[in-house]
């Protein structure tokens, strides 16, 4: 009966490959924007920041299990309405997270950042949460995502603190 259910959700590779490509593109799109130069290097931070290295792999695991969650949800579902929202709630997480980017980085407004971070962090919760009836496997993926975005919020918080006022 396994067997059945999931010949019918079809091959893995086509969902693995949408997902693998919608995650380069964040990732580069996120990459090209966050410019480590002059600017971020000349502002106050925590003695408890990470180094800057950390910050490539964290991001790397997090969307390689952003990629697991997309196919383990997609899998779980075979109705279009359902294969809309998934697709709808990552392009809205895909959003916010290139748009703190944006804010923090290439405006250099960590403060907008900061009131963005909110939305980004519901933006990962609300998939956790709708996912979990679906699959539990999709929801568990974004935790990480979810703790690391919290820490980060937290450290911007920190920034915009420690350093006069931007704009």
């Amino acid at each position: 009966m396994t067997e059945l259910r999931a010949a019918a959700r079809g091959p893995v590779w086509k969902p693995l490959l949408v997902a693998t490509l919608a995650a380069f593109a964040v990732i580069t799109i996120g990459g090209l924007l966050t410019d480590i130069g002059p600017w971020y290097r000349g502002l106050t931070k925590p003695s408890w920041q990470p180094p800057n290295w950390v910050f490539g792999p964290a991001w790397t695991m997090i969307f390689a299990l952003a990629v697991v969650s997309a196919v383990s949800v997609w899998r779980a579902t075979t109705d279009r309405a359902q294969h809309a929202w998934i697709i709808g709630l990552f392009a809205v997480n895909a959003g916010f997270n290139l748009l703190w980017s944006a804010l923090f980085f290439a405006l250099k407004r960590p403060d907008w950042a900061l009131a963005e971070v909110g939305f980004l962090w519901l933006a990962i919760a609300l998939p956790m949460v709708v996912f979990w009836r679906l699959s539990k496997t999709a929801s568990l993926c974004l935790l990480p995502y979810l703790l690391w975005v919290s820490f980060a919020a937290f450290l911007n918080f920190t920034i915009v603190r420690l350093n006069p006022p931007f704009g």
